[in-house]
């Protein structure tokens, strides 16, 4: 993602969204490809609407957090990650795509 001319990013968190017809697979066949590697992702959080402990609560706002969590992905991310460590990540991702 192109950088804010405002700011810096410290890169804490980078996500994707995996959509199953432009991309050719789904968010957890990539997220296993990236396991089988021992690189770690993980889907985006989820929704509180859909957490068992608010499942009688009344949500507001549509399902687009509840879509968001069926098609993201954390990715491996931070300071420390080299453009080896980058590049590896990609790659994984691409041979995913049918």
């Amino acid at each position: 993602m192109p950088e804010a001319p405002y700011g810096t990013t410290n890169a804490w968190l980078t996500c994707m969204v995996v959509d199953p017809g432009a991309f050719g697979a789904d968010r957890e066949a990539v997220r296993l490809a990236l396991e089988a590697e021992d690189i770690e992702a993980r889907p985006l959080w989820k929704p509180m609407h859909l957490q068992p402990i608010f499942a009688a609560s009344h949500a507001f706002g549509g399902d687009v957090s509840a879509r968001l969590f069926e098609r993201g992905l954390c990715l491996p991310s931070g300071s420390s990650l080299t453009e080896a460590d980058h590049d590896r990540v990609v790659e994984t991702v691409l041979r995913t795509r049918r």
